[in-house]
């Protein structure tokens, strides 16, 4: 049984366990107040119908004033003497012998109470009031009134039978809500459970509108939602599967041509007829492949702390001229035989808070980038200081960057130029490393440039205060 199914039986069945119950205590309050109503109104007509034999004179017609009393009530009427005689009765259908119910002890009920007796047993189809007749010229001492119990129950059966159209109608009514409102909630948890069916087998573009305000929106928006992560987090698992994929394809790559040139070397050095030069020159190749493996796996080793070891980074107070005049010194032999000048401006005076190793392998790694794809004209760094900042800026007048590379340019292993830039003697990492280092100092590598014209990388750190 499904969940509508479920909620209809469970709204019928309560609602029309709740209408019987309702109509039945009606049923039994009506019958109970109509019937006190009815009493009460019996004793009453007994005292007044024998009030009026009171005073009645000897010659006076007991029967026309019974016929009267009928006609005018319809109840069955009856008179007696002080010993219990009937002396008339109208009209005399329906009634037994008075000398069966007005006994001895109906009389003292009668002088004890002063008031009317009834009798109303559940074997006896009348109801029956019995009253004085106080003195009077002729015999005639008690008053007998009867009723049929069916009449003072007709205003009760049309009342119950009107109830019972009315508890009939109303669990037709019952039926009816409660399907459409069993549907109505039923039909928002049907839409919930095929949408969660359908993300659980893998469909996250799958949306729930409901326009509802209700808990069942707050569970719809909900899902949506958590399809929405599930889907963006399914596209930067696929994304990052992707770049693992292509992370290791690249490592094998880049470890499998020096390894080769360095297998070649070996077996030019085992030549016996190979000159003492040139095995000095296959030697030394073999050297700068090695050292080339070495530096690709230091720099691998680099990265994976800064994606897991927030505390690689060890910040403290240093001046950043002196790292800067340092690298500049120690490249501009190389940058001399290109024909490249390295000029400083700076206006920084405070120190730098931050990882002086860390930012002196950024700073070189990006003078050495510059050196190596600018063929001719100057590289500049730059220290510009502001408030509670410095922005380092190395620009170079080299053969720039196209603007397809950008977005990628700082991907780990990616290079514009493959062939170049494996001669040039770089492993692939050496921006991927700069960005890393700068994001563990709440910092970003910002990168311009136009192809013939040259490139700038810039990036800021945070100073202290002069003391």
């Amino acid at each position: 049984m499904n969940i509508q199914s479920k909620l209809a039986v469970t709204y019928i069945t309560l609602l029309s366990i709740g209408v019987i119950a309702i109509s039945s205590y009606a049923i039994l309050s009506i019958r109970s107040f109509l019937l006190e109503e009815a009493i009460q109104k019996f004793e009453n007509d007994a005292h007044t119908f024998a009030t009026s034999f009171e005073g009645s004179s000897k010659d006076q017609n007991l029967f026309s004033e019974a016929k009267f009393v009928s006609d005018l009530t319809g109840y069955n009427v009856a008179v007696f003497d002080s010993i219990g005689n009937q002396l008339i009765a109208y009209p005399d259908t329906g009634f037994v012998d008075a000398s069966e119910f007005l006994n001895d002890q109906i009389k003292a009920g009668l002088y004890d109470s002063q008031k009317p007796v009834i009798i109303n047993r559940k074997e006896l189809e009348n109801l029956i009031a019995f009253e004085r007749i106080q003195s009077n010229e002729t015999d005639a001492r008690y008053l007998r009134i009867s009723q049929p119990k069916d009449e003072l129950y007709a205003a009760e059966a049309s009342i119950r039978h009107l109830i019972y159209g009315a508890m009939v109608g109303s669990i037709l009514v019952v039926f009816i809500t409660s399907l459409y409102f069993a549907r109505y909630l039923a039909k928002p948890i049907t839409q919930l459970k095929e949408a969660a069916l359908d993300i659980s087998k893998g469909n996250l573009d799958r949306e729930i509108h409901l326009n509802r305000s209700d808990e069942f929106g707050t569970l719809a928006d909900s899902l949506n939602q958590m399809a929405g992560t599930l889907k963006s987090d399914n596209e930067k698992l696929k994304e990052l599967n992707e770049k693992q994929n292509q992370f290791f394809a690249d490592i094998t790559h880049e470890v499998r041509n020096p390894l080769h040139t360095i297998s070649g070397s070996l077996e030019m050095i085992e030549m016996e007829n190979l000159s003492k030069e040139d095995k000095s020159k296959y030697h030394q190749q073999a050297k700068r492949q090695i050292s080339r493996i070495t530096r690709l796996f230091e720099d691998i080793k680099t990265l994976q702390r800064y994606d897991y070891d927030q505390s690689f980074v060890e910040k403290k107070e240093f001046d950043l001229n002196k790292i800067v005049e340092s690298l500049a010194e120690i490249h501009n032999a190389i940058a001399k035989e290109k024909g490249i000048e390295i000029s400083i401006d700076s206006n920084l005076t405070s120190k730098v808070y931050a990882d002086p190793d860390k930012i002196e392998q950024v700073i070189e790694n990006l003078i050495s980038n510059a050196i190596k794809y600018t063929n001719k004209g100057e590289i500049r760094i730059s220290l510009i200081e502001h408030k509670k900042a410095v922005t380092v800026e190395v620009k170079d007048t080299g053969i720039g960057i196209g603007k397809e590379h950008l977005s990628r340019l700082f991907d780990r292993f990616y290079r514009t130029d493959k062939a170049r830039s494996r001669d040039k003697g770089g492993t692939g990492l050496g921006l991927a490393v700069v960005k890393g280092i700068l994001r563990a100092h709440n910092s970003e590598i910002i990168v311009a440039s136009e192809v013939g014209v040259g490139s700038s990388f810039s990036f800021t750190l945070n100073i202290l205060p002069q003391e």
